[in-house]
């Protein structure tokens, strides 16, 4: 719990200081129109506020606590900061000299640049002026993208923006425009067109006319996702003014029958709702692209650039000319070319004036869409950084599009012979934005944010290439060979499949080895990139698994296509370890970044017996490209080996503790390396011993604890991340020592301490703690000098002791957060970012398993080890899945996965499913035409051999190979055992397989249990996507302001914490966009502190934000999204929305049903807040069975006598209390009575106030047994007054909603102020005299 204060009316407003009332902040989005109202409700917050003095918040962290931004490891992993050559233990990254690095930006620099934002103003031709919010790093473009969304001018594409007659250039910034200040008036001028300004127009008209349309989201395609918070978010009718004349139509408030406690089978069809009244706007019939183009020269030499042909819907045909002035009617048939304007001649400059001139029913349609995108969030149509693929969708007609039929046809797919002439070069679009300039904030936003949009760019480009690969698109480079050794260059990408060529991984698990080693070089070419050393270039990487292949997407290095492998390796090794070469240049910059990786620089021997410095696995390869660039590739051993899936290494001898569960365990391949997390883990761990030891040998054990030790290494983090100005002009030899001498010399160390202590944890240096790994440690085909056997003998001892510790330390830690619920996992993702979080990598998840069936307290882990058994059982079936897809042909994809879900989820057999028979004859009538270039790359089997598949075969398969690559005994012979056997349900399966796969499911109620037919049929697939795996780019100095402002939080400074994290907002807008999963971070914590402040306007309004970003970027069912529910609907019941919050956390709870089941303790807080609300609205019945729900769910995990069950058992008696139940309620709040007395005492508030309410209830109990008597003496009623039930007060739902959310709010008087100082001062006496 941590204790925070709010102090006057300045934290309790939390707004940003100079920030106008009724203004978005200029941080929260760089372009926002100035017209934002005050609600009636933040006038009346206002004044309640006001009157507010103070107040003590007690805060659970769990409630303010944010998935966390450091990139991909805690503590080597952070941004770089600018200095060089800072060496301590647990330092971060510090970067080249000379360059100024993320970490310099000041919050003074950060307001110089967002907060002093200015108001523009826009003049259109026949509208009114429009106010603008314009913050000084928004380009003139960004400005003007802005303009194309706005509703009153989202037709215009091809205009200008000018300033007193002075045309604006595009891509400069705000600031930078001469004359530009607040209050300028800007005009929008319209300019001529070109062809390639008509097509940039015609796709624009096409994106606004489907903006309300999900098909592209459904379809996977534009950057489109889907949301359907706004079905939850209607105007709440209890609370809004009825006008004179209108009915107001009550909302009721009971819950959908799939969302009542108990209920037994999971719906699909809510997942995605339907909207009521929702007709799709029809505009056209058709506007396609007229086949009389191109123009002849003639019309050219008139302006002509393009024909278009349009089906109204009144069925009229006419014919379009787009030209350098606008587009008008031209006299043109489909037979005849008469390209003369028609008679009357309209001329428009956009075509959607022209459009609404001639169809009626298009300006009607128009019109009603313009005023539809009014009542949407701007992030529902915003485009997404990366593309999110849902596994369900309904069925939805394919309409004409000449849009995308020119995207089919532009990409020259299949013409590969006569490639485009305007391709772009990716490695150098990379690689150049990484040299762009970085000495100052400005110029670090702009180099990062273009690094971010060309990594976008790249892999929307090399997934799109991936699957024309897989679906024989793409023409191979080597078309001789064998189909799974074919290579493809595409667009500037070279793409290769995940098979083993001239088995190269022949000694380390061929085709197993060559699968993996893709997915370990994407995580070693995301931790060198996240370093982002000066003058180290890595490749762009995208992985990419696809109809049961896995592409490998790679930029070309210059010139290395033009010579062979062996001639461009300067340094590494080609064929693991047989020769191996050695380059200075490459040595030296691998070790700028050693310290940070944790790897050791080490000499080696290469086949001539000559002696080569390496600092990186052995596979990794150094190549001077053409552009004298210094690449390194081939990171698949970036980390130390993992020996417990190594059981061929002698050397290696594991621990007892390792041993007794069975490692080493043998693997499907040798490339099995511990992740980065462990590594870090493990290292501060050391740390910890290595502080212990100094400590203990330098003072009297009774003056330092290990608290304090942790104490001190935390404020030595902290200190090292914030302020590392003073490590400016240190030499090397000065900062090798920086946190030994933290730690140490303040006692009067002894060098003989240090250097003891150093060999005791295994630091390579004995005057300051390091420690580093060597990756070749137990590379057998890798030979060391002789001299190097004793420093050998040591460095692999310390993997030995990493690998024991990620058995013996990490995965009962994790076991261990999951019993006392820091860690809640609720669906496979997530619970694989636990493992990661931990270092524990998902090949443990079967000892993790056999971890938590050997605890005491089993039954309290049921719910994360139902999640590991449903995640493994997928993840089992994935990989039969991949090789299962690989024998079969294109025309039976949707038979053939149909056929394996029924075999997977369904109780009838589906060995003879009739449209099997039709797919069989289909097969045999293909079987003699020649196969595609992906879809025979697997080999093995005829076309048809899928259909002999049946469901025990399977389950069979599914067990062995749990045995075999998870090494845990599953023992499940069909989904109806693995339901009973581990409680899985089969909607939560098909969930995990559609994404794990890639497969669309056609949304609809499957009946699983059905056996006279198959429950899935060939038509219910709908589309296979790609699951795609690709780097991340960070926005460093917005992480570094986040990481602060969380720090200020957890500290309880709320006001600084909050200004920091809204500084963090806007850098990270300025990088990435509108849309990130870290933006949605920073709206869900400041949503959390205006809530704590009381701003419960401002907790509603991020808090919207963030629940459509989250659904638009992580998914509409993601455990992330669910959450952001439940916190929407707790801010809507503070701001007096009752019908609102209920209908957020009926959707939350259906979500969490669908995931992960009823049976998990993130139910129990959610039933709570369901009942409360239900209660507060005096529908106390249904209340009550809610309310029973979440005791029982706590009672299980918790215990019978802990607090969170006395909770449960006080709201379970005033439940009863309002139904009169009043025995019930006695029985429920003893319990209550009970739990309070056996853990905080007789005297504390809260057993006090259990007993006064016993007292109350046991008064209203004899009340009515005496006036049940004399109605049983009197034989009638007459005369006996009703009992009144009077609703809780809003306050005391608050309040409870409150706890159950772990916030407690506690006024205070200034009497009560004065005793806290008091206390306060008593307390920190009696510490000194203590230590004295």
């Amino acid at each position: 719990m941590g204790l925070f204060k709010k102090q006057g009316q300045e934290q309790v407003t939390g707004r940003a200081e100079g920030e106008a009332e009724g203004q978005a902040s200029p941080a929260d989005q760089a372009l926002i129109p100035v017209n934002v109202n005050v609600g009636v409700e933040d006038e009346v917050l206002r004044e309640r506020e006001q009157r507010e003095q103070l107040t003590l918040f007690m805060v659970d962290r769990l409630f303010l606590a944010t998935p966390p931004i450091t990139g991909h490891c805690a503590n080597s992993m952070r941004p770089m900061l600018h200095g060089e050559g800072e060496e301590g233990a647990l330092a971060p990254w510090n970067g080249d000299s000379g360059t100024g690095q993320p970490g310099d930006a000041s919050i003074d620099e950060v307001g110089l640049n967002e907060d002093t934002a200015f108001a523009v103003k826009i003049l259109a031709p026949g509208i009114e002026p429009i106010n603008f919010q314009v913050s000084p790093l928004a380009m003139v473009q960004e400005l003007k993208q802005l303009l194309m969304d706005y509703e009153e001018t989202c037709t215009r594409t091809c205009f200008s923006l000018q300033l007193e007659g002075s045309t604006l250039d595009n891509f400069s910034q705000m600031k930078t425009v001469s004359g530009l200040e607040d209050g300028s008036v800007l005009k929008i001028v319209d300019e001529p067109y070109t062809v390639r300004e008509v097509r940039i127009h015609l796709r624009h008209i096409r994106s606004l006319l489907r903006s309300l349309d999900p098909t592209d989201a459904y379809n996977g395609v534009d950057c489109r996702s889907l949301s359907f918070l706004r079905l939850f978010t209607d105007t709440d009718t209890r609370e809004r003014v009825r006008r004179k004349g209108e009915e107001v139509r009550q909302v009721p408030s009971g819950p959908p029958d799939y969302t009542m406690p108990g209920s037994k089978d999971c719906p699909l069809l809510p997942l995605q709702p339907d909207e009521e009244d929702d007709k799709p706007l029809e505009f056209l019939r058709a506007l396609t692209m007229s086949n009389w183009n191109p123009p002849p020269g003639n019309r050219k030499m008139h302006g002509d650039l393009m024909y278009l042909s349009v089906v109204t819907m009144e069925e009229r045909h006419f014919s379009i000319t787009a030209s350098v002035r606008g587009f008008y009617l031209n006299q043109s048939t489909s037979y005849s070319f008469n390209p003369k304007p028609s008679n009357p001649s309209v001329l428009s400059h956009d075509l959607v004036d022209l459009l609404s001139h001639i169809s009626p029913s298009f300006r009607k349609s128009f019109n009603a869409l313009l005023k539809k995108r009014v009542h949407r969030h701007p992030f529902e149509r915003m485009e997404t950084p990366f593309q999110l693929y849902s596994w369900a969708a309904p069925k939805v007609d394919h309409a004409l599009d000449s849009v995308r039929a020119e995207d089919a046809q532009t990409s020259r797919m299949g013409y590969e012979e006569h490639l485009p002439g305007q391709t772009r070069d990716w490695n150098e679009e990379l690689q150049s934005g990484k040299e762009l300039p970085r000495k100052n904030l400005a110029e670090r936003l702009l180099r990062e944010r273009a690094v971010f949009k060309t990594n976008c760019d790249f892999v929307a480009t090399a997934t799109q290439g991936a699957m024309a690969v897989v679906d024989g698109n793409v023409m191979p480079l080597n078309p001789g060979d064998e189909p799974h050794m074919h290579m493809f260059i595409w667009n500037s990408i070279f793409f290769s499949l995940g098979f083993d060529v001239k088995d190269h991984y022949l000694q380390q698990g061929a085709d197993a080895a060559a699968f993996a080693a893709p997915a370990n070089d994407l995580r070693g070419v995301q931790a060198y990139t996240f370093l982002d050393a000066e003058g180290m270039y890595t490749l762009g990487t995208v992985v990419v698994d696809y109809r049961g292949y896995r592409v490998t997407a790679q930029t070309i290095v210059p010139g290395l296509l033009d010579k062979d492998q062996e001639q461009s390796v300067v340094y590494g090794s080609i064929d693991f370890g047989k020769t191996i070469s050695g380059d200075e240049r490459f040595v030296e910059l691998l070790d700028k970044t050693s310290r940070h990786m944790r790897t050791l620089r080490h000499p080696i021997l290469n086949e001539k017996d000559e002696r080569v410095e390496l600092c990186s696995g052995v596979e990794c390869k150094g190549i001077v490209g053409n552009d004298r660039r210094l690449y390194v590739l081939d990171l698949i051993r970036a980390f130390p080996p993992d020996l417990n899936f190594l059981p061929a290494c002698p050397e290696a001898e594991l621990p007892v503790e390792c041993q007794k569960y069975g490692f080493p365990r043998q693997h499907q391949h040798r490339l099995v390396c511990l992740r980065q997390e462990l590594v870090e883990h493990f290292i501060e761990h050391r740390y910890y011993r290595f502080l212990e030891m100094v400590n203990r040998r330098n003072v009297p054990p009774t003056s330092a604890t290990i608290e304090e030790v942790e104490d001190d290494l935390e404020a030595e983090k902290k200190a090292l991340v914030m302020d590392d100005s003073d490590q400016e002009g240190k030499s090397d030899g000065e900062s090798t020592n920086a946190v030994v001498k933290v730690q140490t010399t303040g006692s009067g160390c002894r060098e003989d301490v240090v250097a003891e202590a150093c060999k005791a944890v295994g630091s390579i240096s004995s005057t300051s703690f390091d420690i580093r790994f060597n990756p070749n440690a137990f590379c057998s085909a890798v030979r060391f000098p002789e001299e190097y056997v004793r420093e050998l003998q040591a460095q692999r001892g310390l993997i030995l002791e990493a690998a024991a510790f990620l058995v013996n330390t990490q995965i009962p830690a994790l076991v261990k957060s999951c019993m006392d619920h820091t860690t809640l996992p609720m669906d496979g993702a997530t619970l694989t970012e636990a493992l990661h979080r931990h270092g524990i990598n998902v090949r443990y998840l079967g000892t993790v398993l056999e971890v938590m069936e050997s605890m005491p307290d089993r039954e309290k882990l049921d719910y994360v080890h139902r999640i590991a058994v449903t995640e493994l059982i997928a993840r089992c079936t994935k990989h039969l899945f991949r090789t299962y897809l690989q024998a079969v042909e294109p025309s039976s994809l949707s038979a053939s996965a149909a056929h394996f879900l029924n075999c997977f989820l369904s109780s009838s057999s589906p060995d003879s499913t009739g449209n099997q028979t039709s797919e069989r004859r289909r097969s045999r009538r293909r079987k003699g035409r020649p196969p595609a270039a992906g879809a025979s790359s697997g080999g093995g089997g005829s076309g048809s051999s899928w259909s002999g598949l049946t469901s025990r075969e399977l389950w069979k398969s599914v067990s062995a190979e749990a045995q075999e690559y998870y090494h845990y005994a599953l023992s499940c012979e069909s989904v109806e055992q693995a339901m009973e056997k581990c409680g899985v349900q089969r909607i939560t399966l098909l969930r995990e397989i559609a994404i794990k796969t890639g497969i669309q499911v056609l949304l609809k109620e499957y009946n699983f249990d059905n056996k006279r037919g198959p429950t899935f049929t060939e038509e219910d697939i709908l589309n296979m996507f790609p699951v795609v795996k690709h780097i991340r780019p960070c926005a460093s100095d917005a992480v570094l302001f986040f990481q602060s402002g969380q720090t200020k939080v957890q500290e309880g400074l709320l006001k600084e914490g909050s200004e920091l994290i809204a500084q963090a907002l806007g850098l990270f807008t300025n990088v990435y966009g509108v849309m990130h999963e870290q933006i949605c971070a920073c709206l869900r914590l400041l949503g959390r502190i205006h809530y704590i402040l009381g701003d419960y306007a401002e907790a509603l309004n991020h808090q919207q934000k963030a629940v459509l970003m989250s659904e638009r970027v992580m998914g509409i069912e993601h455990p992330q999204t669910v959450q952001e529910y439940m916190h929407l609907g707790l801010y809507c019941f503070a701001g007096g929305q009752p019908v609102t919050s209920l209908r957020l956390l009926y959707r939350a709870r259906y979500l969490i049903l669908l995931v992960c089941g009823e049976d998990h303790p993130e139910m129990a807080l959610l039933d709570s807040k369901i009942g409360l609300v239900l209660h507060a609205l005096s529908e106390y019945t249904l209340s009550l069975r809610y309310l029973e729900n979440a005791l029982s769910i706590n009672i299980k995990y918790h215990g019978p006598s802990s607090l969170k069950v006395a909770h449960s058992n006080h709201l379970m008696a005033k439940a009863n209390e309002s139904r009169g139940e009043f025995r019930s309620a006695l029985q429920h709040e003893k319990e209550c009575y009970t739990a309070y007395k056996k853990h905080l005492g007789e005297q504390h508030d809260k057993t006090q106030e259990s007993s006064e309410y016993l007292k109350q209830l046991t008064q209203q109990a004899v009340t009515l047994q005496r006036t049940m008597n004399i109605i049983y003496q009197a034989g009638h009623d007459a005369g006996i007054a009703p009992f009144n039930f009077e609703p809780p007060s809003h306050l005391w739902t608050l309040e409870q909603l409150n706890l159950i959310s772990g916030v407690v709010l506690i006024p205070l008087s200034n009497k009560d102020l004065e005793n806290l100082r008091t206390q306060a001062l008593k307390t920190q006496s009696l510490a000194a005299r203590t230590q004295e």
